[in-house]
């Protein structure tokens, strides 16, 4: 056998001390941090300013959103347009719909910034409803043949579940400027506008709560569909109907004047 022994082996039978990283795996290493931090900046951007995703927790806008269907929800349509009658809206509840969380800390408001960026679940107070009315408008239940009506003109509900009333509870409100009366699809087992009347604002989400507008079911695949907006002409029961005013209330679009944290 050859008494030459291979450069860096050690009569001891010890593996050799690791080498440092050379240049070009260290260049390796910072790439992908670099790649991956660049991925985590354009996710949070995304959700940010283009879409989120929520899951739907209760049944109060079946049949359309059952329960777990996860929704994408758009952030763009309210930055170049309005919120329209009939859209199906996620808002910021807090204060409006739930009792006002304490005020936080510089650094929970930032922990909660980035959570809410990156798609973690951040609280309850996120709700899903349908815009009946905008600000301006009266809304009132019900004519003689049960119907909603906002300015005189019956609601053409069609989308509300199977068998439900328009609603069991009777109101006649104006809504304020810059708020919105809201109502679940499901009218027998959601609690909207109606259920908080009587509390701070009477039931009426400010627009500048709304957080966007739900434009698609993505999950489960077997319920993927989009999520369109009512067309104006169909949301109003057909004209000549008992009790229907013949001239149908002007469609003006509201806009948020900020954007809420979901």
């Amino acid at each position: 056998m050859s008494a030459q022994r291979v450069e860096g082996e050690t009569d001891s039978g010890q593996d050799p001390p690791s080498a440092p990283l050379t240049g070009r795996a260290s260049s390796s290493y910072r790439r992908l941090l670099l790649t991956l931090l660049a991925a985590v900046v354009v996710v949070a951007l995304v959700r940010i300013f283009l879409v989120q995703t929520f899951v739907i927790p209760s049944g109060s806008m079946e049949p359309g959103l059952q329960v777990g269907d996860r929704v994408v929800v758009s952030r763009l349509d309210y930055r170049f347009g309005g919120i329209r009658r009939g859209d199906v809206v996620v808002f910021d509840g807090d204060g409006v719909f739930t009792a006002a969380a304490p005020p936080r800390s510089a650094l929970a408001a930032a922990g909660r910034t980035v959570a809410q960026a990156l798609g973690a679940p951040v609280g309850e107070s996120d709700f899903v409803k349908r815009v009946i009315g905008l600000g301006g408008d009266h809304v009132v239940c019900c004519d003689d043949q049960g119907r909603i009506s906002v300015n005189g003109r019956p609601l053409d509900e069609r989308y509300i579940y199977p068998g439900d009333d328009p609603s069991d509870l009777d109101f006649d409100e104006v809504v304020p400027p810059e708020h919105l009366w809201v109502m679940g699809d499901h009218r027998s087992s959601s609690a909207d506008s109606r259920e908080h009347l009587g509390d701070p604002g009477g039931g009426m989400v400010p627009v500048d709560r709304v957080v966007g507008r739900v434009v698609a079911v993505w999950w489960p695949w077997s319920r993927a569909t989009g999520v369109g907006r009512t067309a104006a002409q169909d949301l109003w029961a057909p004209r000549g109907s008992a009790g229907v005013a013949q001239t149908a209330p002007a469609e003006p679009a509201v806009s948020p004047g900020r954007e809420a944290t979901p």
